[in-house]
């Protein structure tokens, strides 16, 4: 298979995903697919543990291509839905990370962006990186494979 053909699947991975996610999102209550997101763990998070360079530069070349699926399917890709897809293809390459789901402090609400999703690993946001504050509601850790 060709780069530029390679690339495309990938995006077309990540379209699939995000439209998978945003159907759950709609139509499916939260507590029946929460568990898909992750686990809640004690301790240090995927997102603290560092990455080899190859995973780290997967998990970025991913988001990227999550971000370039959701400018190109219609409707509006929120940030759920795109951390759940990224979730997803994360954990199918074993590469850990973070799914964190948060809202702003009382004092700081009052806009559309009240709520936020993003995903992190290795201490950095890979995808959602909007400036906060925010308080963290729902952190899910997903492990990476042993190397």
């Amino acid at each position: 298979m060709s780069e530029t053909w390679r690339l495309r699947a990938r995006t077309a991975e990540a379209a699939l995903e995000i439209v998978r996610a945003r159907l759950l999102v709609a139509r499916v209550p939260f507590a029946r697919w929460r568990d898909q997101l992750g686990a809640t763990a004690d301790g240090p998070s995927a997102a603290e543990a560092p990455l080899s360079a190859h995973d780290l530069a997967e998990a970025r070349r991913l988001a990227r291509h999550v971000d370039r699926a959701a400018t190109r399917l219609p409707g509006e890709s929120k940030c759920l839905a795109r951390a759940m897809a990224l979730g997803r293809m994360l954990r199918r390459r074993a590469i850990g990370h973070t799914l964190v789901i948060a809202a702003r402090p009382g004092i700081a609400r009052g806009g559309d962006d009240d709520l936020h999703a993003w995903i992190e690993t290795s201490g950095l946001i890979l995808l959602g990186n909007l400036p906060g504050p925010w308080a963290r509601l729902l952190v899910l850790h997903t492990g990476s494979k042993a190397r």
